[in-house]
């Protein structure tokens, strides 16, 4: 078997997310992630987890946690948000990237699921997907912090971090999903991005990644053929 197959097998993977889990778990209990802290809070609301999620687009996890917050102090589900003022909306929420817009978009949202769903979010990803400002991502991790089924929510993080591995090859994220769907057992589906995204928070940064003391340096393609050139060219 060769390296790059290894690194593709159920059980090495599976290997792979328990020791990130391990090396993030302290800071994911004392920072959990924002839909993480969402999900728990409102008992798994498919509702508080779909809006937070498209609130999340580019926007950081506090920032998105606290705008959640306010949002669903003022309006607390799909009837009460459907009717708000999209300028009370869009303060309640700001300082979110795109807040303005995302006002309007919410708002949107919880008139589409009162009206068409009968005031309950679809747990299947073909109806999900069929909602404005839905793509794959925010469907999986509806799926998976609303409804806890298993699916694979791929952000920037995990599409970065797997890429890195040498896992998958891929040039979007949604080519990554694919990928993971493909050889990620399915008893690691629910944890994966909450472990990856505070991994990539904190150690496989973007910028500055933490190679020398990183759990999964001795399984990853980047430290082993980039690492190297980086502390000679220092």
């Amino acid at each position: 078997m060769t390296l790059a197959l290894s690194r593709r097998s159920p059980q090495t993977l599976h290997r792979i997310i328990k020791d990130a889990a391990r090396a993030v778990k302290i800071a994911r209990k004392e920072d959990p992630t924002a839909l993480q802290k969402i999900s728990d809070s409102s008992d798994g609301d498919p509702f508080r987890v779909l809006i937070s999620t498209v609130l999340s687009h580019r926007t950081k996890d506090p920032t998105t946690a606290a705008a959640s917050s306010r949002l669903f102090t003022a309006f607390p589900d799909a009837l009460s948000l459907s009717t708000a003022n999209v300028r009370t909306v869009a303060r309640l929420i700001r300082p979110v990237g795109f807040y303005r817009k995302k006002a309007k978009t919410v708002k949107r949202l919880a008139k589409i699921i009162l009206d068409e769903y009968q005031g309950v979010v679809p747990g299947e990803v073909e109806e999900l997907l069929k909602l404005p400002s839905v793509g794959r991502k925010t469907a999986n991790c509806v799926l998976v912090f609303g409804f806890r089924k298993p699916a694979i929510p791929v952000d920037t993080h995990v599409h970065r971090i797997f890429n890195r591995l040498g896992v998958v090859e891929t040039k979007t994220p949604e080519e990554t999903e694919m990928e993971l769907v493909r050889v990620v057992d399915r008893r690691d589906w629910l944890d994966l991005n909450d472990v990856f995204v505070k991994f990539g928070q904190l150690v496989c940064r973007p910028i500055g990644p933490k190679c020398s003391a990183c759990p999964l340096n001795d399984r990853c393609r980047y430290y082993r053929e980039y690492y190297p050139k980086k502390i000679h060219a220092s």
